[in-house]
């Protein structure tokens, strides 16, 4: 070995200085190589590394940027929105909860149904003596008979990605909205009942409509019901959506109430 040959300092040697790390680069550059790491990465690995990391994953600025990015920012004033990180995982994960809510599957994932009368059937929109949804993308109804007809959906809440500290802590918006119409050569009756269910199916909040009547020689018209869930307190795990209705004329066959693209949704 030549003992003139000089070999490059080893890392571990002390007087090696380090070049400039990701800690010196200043707050906005790094929040914006930090927006383009994918969020579960940022909450589960980056915040981890050190303490300035962790300031800004659980700060509002990364948050916002993220939001910028992917067109999640709403009207409203910025103000409006407590935690940014929790409106970024809402938002992202906002879609409606309630599975086959237009009949396209047939009954499929519906439970705890009540097949009064001839019971449940599905129809093609506008159906006889019906008028078409506001939605063309709405093409199927779910119909009743002549005794009350029922069904229900259970939402886990846990299974569909909504953690116990976000639902127990922040308490996030439940939004459920419902369409219902009759024929206009009958009249019907309609019904909502939506409960917010803990761990063991205890029922934490409830919304009941009142059994609306639409009377014979209605204009077949489609109106939607709607009710929001808000500071419902700890506990939710569960929503149960059911929705039913009969006619008012006893016909056999299926001339009551009829309903389409029902929906829950948990709002950022």
């Amino acid at each position: 070995v030549n003992p003139h040959h000089s070999f490059p300092p080893s890392l571990s040697d002390s007087s090696a200085q380090p070049g400039p790390g990701m800690e010196s680069l200043p707050e906005g550059v790094l929040i914006q190589i930090l927006a383009s790491i994918p969020a579960v990465d940022l909450i589960l690995v980056c915040r981890l590394v050190c303490c300035q990391w962790k300031n800004l994953v659980d700060g509002a600025a990364l948050w916002i940027l993220k939001c910028q990015q992917e067109g999640l920012t709403r009207a409203e004033s910025e103000e409006d929105v407590e935690n940014w990180q929790n409106f970024y995982f809402l938002s992202k994960k906002r879609k409606n909860l309630i599975k086959n809510p237009c009949g396209e599957e047939d009954l499929e994932h519906w439970g705890e149904i009540e097949n009064g009368g001839d019971g449940w059937k599905i129809e093609e929109l506008p159906g006889d003596f019906g008028k078409e949804f506001p939605s063309e993308d709405v093409h199927k109804y779910f119909v009743t008979s002549y005794e009350w007809c029922r069904k229900a959906q259970v939402i886990d809440l846990r299974a569909e990605g909504y953690w116990e500290e976000l639902m127990d802590t922040t308490q996030p918006k439940i939004m459920v909205r419902d369409w219902y119409a009759g024929r206009s050569d009958a009249g019907c009756l309609y019904e909502l009942c939506v409960r917010l269910l803990s761990e063991n199916e205890d029922v934490l909040a409830e919304y009941k409509s009142e059994t609306i009547t639409i009377p014979e020689d209605n204009d077949a018209s489609w109106a939607e019901i709607s009710h929001t869930f808000s500071s419902y307190g700890p506990g939710v795990r569960f929503v149960r959506f059911e929705h039913g209705g009969q006619d008012t004329l006893f016909w056999k066959g299926w001339y009551g109430v009829r309903v389409t693209n029902s929906s829950v949704t948990v709002e950022p």
